[in-house]
């Protein structure tokens, strides 16, 4: 096998399964998602390839993700793109940092127009938009999976409307997660606190509405750390949205990082708001995707069920609260650990290098290590519901059925004292998360 020279489909399609051959997608992660960027037949990627765009190779840390996503030099790498020279450039580059058993596959068109060869997708890949497809319905175009219909993008943010003043996707309005969520206990808000402040944004159960946010590098120093993890506040305002009964939510995958670096106009003048009469339909039409403490407690007695911590190791060990308005430490007993990052404003392990939604396939193996598998009702929860947000866009994006987001959290169920709480480190569970 000689580097470089280009595999056969045929060859192609019996090494694929082979331990030590590996499959590079390097194409835009929306593409490897399912966005058919170039009007390829079927929409989506290689069965079992791992997704490596061109431009993560533009990071000073590219090597060390190579790593983690278990891209080895003893592995016979196979790299394919739209076309020839994106592939050759990250071939280039990897046979430069030692690796020896490269080579590029110039047909990926035609494997994708064969339906007899397999290709996967992210099952919910149209709810997760990229900036292009947002500029294009900005613009009056009618992009895939948009139907023409009303829509409302909404830069999403906690406490902090200079964020959205500092500059925004045109015509995007600002959403303040405490219009979805009370400042008390941080749940979610009753139905008709919902409906009215739905209705002033001009958002009906039929509106599509497109959220994003701004990552700042959040300071737990800060009063409200929270307000510089502005996407994942987008997360968890899309989930709230989807329980109301939104029909059409969906999230610009990286967030403003990715507009920006797609090179896209931002702007400071105000978005327009045309609020509506009512929203359509009672609220919640979703009451599934949250759950209370009561059936938090169900899960946990469950075979059927799983509480999932997307909490940080130093949070689940009992180490720290993870927030300053948080004073008991420990976990739930019983809970699964399903990490977030390095604490309660981040989510490394959830983002590729560009703050764009992490490898599906990769978050699934993960959690399948630790049980958690689209069989079973799983029920995410944090300190107040974000990251629990987040962890459930991945699941609710590959299609599981039964997902949902522990509204109260850690903060909910550590004021109770007649609930049981644990610390220290459980010996079945551990922090690595890797691929």
């Amino acid at each position: 096998m000689n580097p470089g020279n280009s595999p056969t489909i045929d060859e192609l399609s019996h090494q694929a399964m082979e331990s030590d051959y590996l499959l590079l997608d390097v194409r835009p992660i929306a593409a490897y998602n399912g966005w058919a960027l170039r009007n390829e037949p079927r929409g989506g990627h290689i069965k079992g390839a791992k997704t490596f765009p061109l431009e993560w190779t533009r990071f000073d840390e590219w090597t060390d993700l190579l790593k983690a996503k278990g891209i080895t030099p003893d592995k016979r790498l196979v790299i394919y793109g739209y076309g020839m020279e994106d592939s050759e450039v990250v071939r280039e580059a990897l046979t430069q940092i030692g690796y020896d058993h490269v080579r590029t596959f110039d047909r990926f068109m035609d494997w994708s127009a064969n339906d007899s060869l397999p290709m996967e997708r992210l099952p919910k890949h149209q709810q997760l938009v990229y900036p292009e497809w947002v500029r294009d319905v900005i613009a009056g175009d009618n992009p895939a999976s948009y139907d023409g219909r009303d829509y409302v993008i909404c830069h999403a943010s906690y406490r902090y409307r200079g964020d959205y003043e500092s500059g925004h996707i045109p015509g995007s309005i600002h959403m303040d997660t405490e219009r979805l969520e009370s400042s008390k206990d941080w749940n979610r808000r009753s139905p008709d606190e919902l409906r009215e402040a739905l209705r002033e944004m001009g958002i009906r159960h039929d509106t599509m509405v497109v959220l994003y946010g701004r990552f700042s590098h959040p300071n737990n120093e800060d009063e409200y750390p929270g307000r510089m993890a502005g996407h994942l506040a987008a997360m968890r305002c899309a989930q709230i949205l989807l329980y109301a009964g939104v029909e059409d939510v969906r999230i610009l995958n990286g967030g403003m990082k990715a507009w920006n670096a797609a090179g896209y106009e931002t702007i400071t003048e105000e978005g327009e708001i045309h609020p509506v009469e009512d929203f359509g339909v009672p609220i919640p039409q979703r009451p599934d995707l949250i759950v209370d403490t009561p059936k938090a407690k169900e899960l946990l007695a469950s075979d059927d069920g799983e509480l999932v911590s997307i909490r940080s190791w130093e949070e689940f060990v009992g180490n720290v609260s993870g927030y300053n308005y948080i004073e008991k430490v420990g976990r739930i007993p019983g809970s699964v650990f399903g990490n977030c990052g390095s604490d309660a404003y981040h989510m490394e392990n959830y983002r590729n290098i560009d703050h764009t939604m992490r490898e599906f396939h990769e978050v699934a193996a993960i959690w399948a290590a630790n049980g958690i598998v689209p069989e079973k009702h799983v029920a995410f929860y944090c300190g107040t519901g974000w990251r629990g947000s987040e962890a459930f866009w991945n699941a609710y994006l590959m299609g599981w059925p039964r997902v949902s987001v522990y509204d109260g959290g850690w903060m909910e169920w550590s004021a109770d004292p007649d609930n049981p709480i644990e610390r220290g480190v459980p010996e079945d569970q551990r922090p690595v998360w890797n691929a």
